[in-house]
């Protein structure tokens, strides 16, 4: 399966929850996927409010033909820079999560072993206006491999889903 036909099949699984867009992207980026959660908690009446908060989801698609590990520092800035951008702490925020999904034919040893070591975590104010993680995954699309970074282990269902 080409990247543009991995690609073209994860979009289609983002679009049920996630907005999607695949124009006017940040760049280096093929696609944009965002995610917004709000939850309420009340006591019998609606100005009787315990509890608020708010999540959010920024997904960052990338394609390559070889994944080298300058490319892959240059994505991986750019995304945590840009989704970091994105994030309004305040009193009910709980967290905004940042993903970076890249797509190569090949990925090189370098950069494999640069994604399994990466971790980057930010809170705000000690965590009390919440928290941002930061998930990396990359599929080499001619072997189906898939590298990960230790909070990437959960969007492995997701690639599984994906039959080559």
């Amino acid at each position: 399966m080409t990247v543009s036909e991995v690609l073209e099949r994860l979009l289609k699984s983002y679009r049920r929850y996630y907005n999607v867009k695949t124009e006017d992207v940040t760049p280096p980026f093929a696609a944009e996927a965002a995610f917004h959660s709000h939850d309420e908690q009340f006591f019998l009446i609606k100005s009787a409010r315990l509890a608020e908060a708010d999540s959010h989801e920024y997904v960052f698609f990338a394609v390559s033909d070889l994944l080298e590990p300058e490319e892959l520092r240059k994505l991986d800035e750019t995304a945590w820079e840009t989704g970091l951008s994105r994030v309004k702490p305040h009193w009910s925020h709980r967290s905004t999560d940042v993903v970076l999904i890249v797509l190569a034919e090949r990925i090189a040893p370098e950069a494999a072993s640069y994604i399994t070591g990466l971790k980057r975590y930010q809170s705000y104010r000690h965590t009390l206006q919440g928290w941002s993680n930061y998930q990396v995954i990359a599929m080499e699309t001619s072997t189906g491999r898939l590298v990960c970074n230790r909070r990437g282990r959960d969007l492995k269902k997701l690639f599984r889903n994906i039959k080559l």
